[in-house]
């Protein structure tokens, strides 16, 4: 299962940045996740409670946020949403097609709390 290394590295991450924030626990970490990944957002979100335990993230929320594949036609320039295996321009029938977005994993935020601030939470 691969989706639970990427979670390690997502929750190292996320707990490595909070710490140099000065944060003392996360609230919520929310990724991008792009369909052409092939990550399963449920296997993502059964290792982050997996693996939270213990840490800042414990007790956390883990948002994902799935892009569908979109791609240019090489041939005819048409720019066309498809899931992962339907990459096939639907305008002219060409299999030359490059993928412009579906291919994400990012952090977009983590939401912490830091000692002594105004507001409860910090996003980094």
């Amino acid at each position: 299962m691969h989706e639970m290394g990427i979670t390690a590295e997502v929750l190292r991450a996320a707990v490595e940045g909070a710490e140099n924030a000065g944060a003392t626990r996360i609230n919520s970490v929310h990724l991008t996740v792009g369909e052409l990944t092939e990550i399963v957002p449920d296997a993502l979100q059964f290792a982050w409670e997996t693996l939270t335990p213990g840490t800042l993230a414990e007790g956390s929320v883990l948002e994902i946020e799935h892009t569908p594949g979109h791609s240019v036609c090489l041939s005819c320039e048409h720019e066309f949403d498809h899931d992962r295996w339907d990459r096939i321009c639907p305008a002219c029938g060409s299999f030359a097609t490059q993928p412009l977005s579906g291919s994400e994993l990012r952090i977009d935020n983590v939401d912490v709390e830091v000692p002594g601030e105004d507001d409860a939470a910090h996003e980094e």
